[in-house]
């Protein structure tokens, strides 16, 4: 067992839209991503998701409405359901999902990203 700093997790990388395995829980990944400006509608078709902020605040867009989850605050993604997250300033994320999940979901393009590193 091992404990996991988040700030100094985050200090190892600066790159964007880019997440990073931090650990492992069941089938789940633990991925820190950091965000700036807006990704791309997607969904994903197995895989709930977990975005909890660690810093900054995050605008999840949904197709029906809006949702900003500022520091200390998470949201749960069900599978299935197109969003599109976006960050005006740069966020600090913490991700939690099955380890089936592809960043892009149901898209593939320049912005999946098939290998994950692990910090």
């Amino acid at each position: 067992m091992n404990r996991v700093n988040l700030a100094e997790k985050f200090r190892q990388f600066n790159e964007h839209w880019s997440p990073k395995i931090v650990g492992e829980l069941n089938d789940s990944y633990v991925k820190l991503v950091k965000v700036k400006g807006e990704f791309l509608w997607h969904h994903h078709e197995l895989e709930d998701e977990l975005f909890l902020v660690v810093k900054g605040r995050l605008l999840l867009k949904f197709r029906d409405r809006d949702v900003s989850v500022g520091e200390g605050e998470f949201v749960i993604v069900p599978r299935g359901v197109e969003h599109l997250p976006v960050a005006s300033e740069e966020a600090h994320v913490l991700l939690l999902e099955p380890k089936s999940t592809l960043n892009t979901g149901n898209v593939r393009n320049e912005r999946t990203v098939s290998e994950l590193e692990r910090i």
